[in-house]
């Protein structure tokens, strides 16, 4: 089944009179339950290509097709609903509020989803457990690891049962041994729940666990292949 489908996606920017094609022309299909590496140079189009896949970016031309919908067709709010529902988002940065709990972090999603109490409180810490952070539930992003913040990361990502995950560089700013743990939990995650990551990364570790390789250069897609 398809979670993504690109077809003949052009994305260019425009800065006064210098343009610059991000993605020229590229097609894709992701497919339900892959676990697929983007990788390429910086400026391959890679992240491009992440955004928008995640509805944060809309095509110069051509078609984007998430989880049935064509994005194209879809306004600002429409979009925006479309993430909350069916994209998760991991990122280099981790981008948690650094005022709220591990808990209250991994909980946002389902507060602007008009989850209950009840219902939250139960998949929140369900997913704090999954990461292996139960313990941590009540502690601050500065009172915790970078390994602890991005597995609260993926908690969040998860917390809505979306169909698709997208993870940008998701251990750029991990040691080794923190990156090896985040990238064995996401593959265990993939494989339990069959939810489907993608993920933009430089990082031959992660690319190692990845069942299918896409690769990008000058916004084309040079490669696609299936470990």
């Amino acid at each position: 089944m398809e979670v993504a489908k690109l077809t003949d996606v052009t994305r260019v920017y425009k800065i006064g009179e210098l343009e610059t094609r991000a993605l020229n022309g590229v097609s894709i299909t992701i497919n339900d339950g892959e676990f697929t590496s983007l990788v390429g140079p910086s400026g391959s189009g890679k992240t491009t290509l992440l955004q928008l896949i995640g509805c944060l970016d809309q095509p110069t031309s051509g078609k984007v097709i998430i989880n049935g919908k064509e994005t194209t067709n879809l306004n600002r709010n429409q979009r925006a609903d479309l993430r909350k529902e069916a994209i998760g988002f991991v990122f280099q940065f981790f981008a948690l509020i650094p005022t709220l709990t591990a808990y209250e972090n991994v909980e946002m999603p389902l507060l602007l989803n008009g989850k209950s109490p009840a219902e939250r409180k139960q998949r929140v810490m369900e997913l704090l457990a999954a990461v292996d952070v139960a313990n941590r539930a009540h502690h601050r992003p500065d009172q915790l690891s970078g390994g602890q913040q991005q597995r609260i990361a993926v908690a969040r990502a998860l917390a809505t049962n979306p169909k698709l995950i997208l993870a940008d560089e998701p251990t750029a700013n991990l040691d080794t041994e923190n990156g090896k743990q985040v990238m064995d939990l996401m593959q265990k995650l993939n494989k339990e729940t069959g939810v489907t990551f993608v993920f933009a990364t430089h990082d031959p570790r992660v690319i190692s666990y990845a069942n299918r390789v896409v690769t990008l250069q000058d916004g084309l897609i040079t490669n696609d292949s299936k470990a």
